[in-house]
């Protein structure tokens, strides 16, 4: 039986789709995730623990545990657990991104150098110290201007600002979420600076791709229906195919592999953020790693119109083991996937609206992640939604309409809770928390 390694984060909404996907093709799938290392495998699926921050330890560890088992491939769901994957790849053997690679991925920073470096368009951007706050007048920044954290995903903490004022609160926001005992628990590196770069108006889109010896195929391009221009940038609907002129895309795809090789990626899969508007095409960022969540079920691959199609966790695995169907394209009709947003922070008490959504023609799936009575953050600070629609159907048009219907007739109760004092901390709750 051939044997994966699956590098992913104890709570990875993808987790149980690669293990199906797995249990279909007779594949032996070990997880290997971020668990405290003290549990003598408490759930009992013989996962391998590892300290994602700091990823040549992980790899060590991981390379004890394997030791005399053979694995024939590795992926990794998720950014954090993406460099301690390539470092185990390299030291068993296996086709994989270079270590150093996957690093330049992980730091917002590096990557704007990268692409600058290579020629790419990029806005102006510099890094800032949170400490102390800076004054924006001295560091000429201009406006508008976006500022980030330098290595947290989703669009946590990113916000853009129009103003010396805007740019103040924002660093102060960020500063406040970056110094909170959750991000604090990550041991994310530079959580005392922010990326600070200028504002690309234009289209947002998603390209999912797969590289084969350092050739990029495209999988999909996503359209980003709903606008990304800000305060905050928490995504929405992706659909596809994409409806934009099929020069632009052909433009899309030449930038993602130009992306891609100037990071010096060369096998897996990719997930890659670019804009798109009247100056061409500017890659915001390129991650060697599948699409988060529930999204990925909004793709599916057969090699025909009467072939049953397999999900791309399934293609993924195919890929790393190289089976065949790893080559098949992206099934011909319309799809898309609404990442339901968050409308405030609070404490989630009711959900209404979900049967009605689920009637909507061309809706094929709701799923509900939050919890009834968790609290669930908002952006900039929040980085989870509340669940996932998906929708088909014969036109991209069609897909995000049925998707919008449905988003329509859910209804999300939150209240606010208490400030209390983190106990560890003694810090009340950062902004919107």
């Amino acid at each position: 039986m051939p044997r994966i390694l699956l590098f992913t984060a104890k709570l990875g909404y993808q987790t149980r789709s690669f293990d199906e996907a797995a249990r279909k093709l007779a594949v032996d799938l070990v997880f290997v995730t971020d668990r405290c290392h003290q549990l003598d495998d408490p759930w009992g699926d013989r996962a391998v623990p590892a300290h994602f921050e700091s990823p040549d330890a992980a790899a060590y560890a991981v390379l004890e545990g394997v030791r005399g088992h053979a694995v024939d491939g590795i992926l990794a769901l998720g950014d954090r657990p993406a460099v301690a994957a390539a470092y185990v790849a390299r030291g068993l053997g296996i086709l994989h991104n270079h270590p150093a690679a996957v690093e330049a991925c992980r730091s917002k920073l590096r990557m704007r150098e990268v692409f600058r470096e290579a020629g790419l368009r990029v806005p102006s951007f510099r890094a800032v110290s949170l400490n102390p706050t800076p004054e924006p007048s001295l560091l000429g920044i201009q406006y508008p201007c976006v500022a980030k954290p330098l290595s947290l995903s989703a669009s946590q903490g990113v916000i853009r600002a129009n103003s010396r004022e805007e740019f103040v609160s924002a660093a102060a926001r960020i500063r406040l979420l970056l110094e909170s005992a959750e991000i604090r628990a990550t041991r994310e590196p530079n959580l005392d600076q922010i990326l600070v770069e200028g504002y690309i108006p234009g289209r947002e889109v998603a390209v999912e791709g797969l590289l084969t010896d350092g050739k990029l195929r495209v999988l999909a391009i996503f359209d980003k229906p709903d606008p990304l221009d800000g305060p905050y940038f928490e995504e929405t609907i992706y659909v596809t195919p994409s409806r934009l002129a099929a020069s632009q895309q052909r433009e899309i795809e030449h930038c993602a592999v130009d992306a891609v090789r100037a990071l010096g990626l060369s096998h897996g899969p990719v997930h890659a953020e670019l804009r798109v508007n009247e100056d061409g095409v500017w890659p915001l960022e390129v991650a060697p790693r599948p699409i988060g969540g529930l999204c990925a079920r909004a793709l599916r691959f057969a090699p025909d119109a009467v072939a049953s199609p397999i999900g791309l966790e399934e293609l993924l695995l195919r890929h790393a083991l190289g089976l065949p169907g790893s080559d098949w394209p992206r099934e011909q009709s319309a799809s898309g996937v609404m990442m339901i947003p968050v409308p405030k922070s609070g404490i989630l008490e009711k959900i209404e609206g979900a049967a009605a959504a689920r009637t909507v023609p061309g809706i094929t799936a709701l799923e509900i992640t939050a919890r009834l009575h968790d609290y669930i953050a908002a952006w900039p600070e929040g980085s989870s939604y509340l669940g996932f629609l998906f929708a088909t159907g014969t036109t991209a048009e069609g897909v995000e309409e049925a998707i919008r219907i449905a988003h329509a007739r859910l209804h999300f109760e939150l209240t606010p809770r208490l400030p209390v004092e983190h106990p560890a901390t003694g810090r009340l709750p950062a902004v919107g928390n």
